[in-house]
């Protein structure tokens, strides 16, 4: 199966730390065991392939998407830091996270309602305005200061 255009978004990415469970967001932050940089790749062509249903496990759960890295930040606060994305030096996407609908605790509070996270889940939080699609031998940077730069080569 061909992925056909491959949608890159720049998003932090919380990494769990305790298995959890039903959690309210004044108890997940201690089952955050850090932040760290998400390239939520996504293939247009498997998501749309379906007019009547939307492939959105598929389009993101293919081999070699949604990298992450370089590190794990265990003493991030994301509430200072910003998002950017820069496709072959361009830069695409510049966001604070500040500006996110759901704060991470809130974000893993809602997830944990009747699903039961594990040590090492990674959850992916969304991205801002400037996603977009990554040309064949692009090289894609998201950077969040207080973690560092995850670098791809897309071929």
């Amino acid at each position: 199966m061909s992925v056909g255009r491959v949608l890159c978004e720049g998003e932090l990415g919380i990494v769990i730390g305790r298995r959890s469970r039903d959690l309210t967001p004044e108890t997940a932050a201690a089952h955050i065991f850090g932040y760290t940089c998400l390239n939520d790749v996504t293939s247009l062509d498997i998501l749309r392939a379906d007019p009547s249903f939307l492939q959105w496990t598929r389009s993101k759960g293919l081999d070699g998407v949604s990298p992450f890295g370089p590190v794990i930040a265990t003493d991030l606060d994301p509430a200072e830091a910003s998002v950017v994305v820069r496709v072959t030096g361009r830069e695409r996407q510049n966001y604070p996270l500040a500006d996110m609908i759901h704060d991470p605790r809130a974000i893993v509070a809602m997830i944990s309602q009747g699903l039961t996270l594990e040590p090492g889940d990674i959850i992916a939080c969304g991205t801002a305005n400037g996603a977009g699609t990554i040309p064949k031998g692009a090289t894609v940077e998201v950077e969040i200061a207080g973690i560092g730069v995850l670098v791809n080569r897309f071929e």
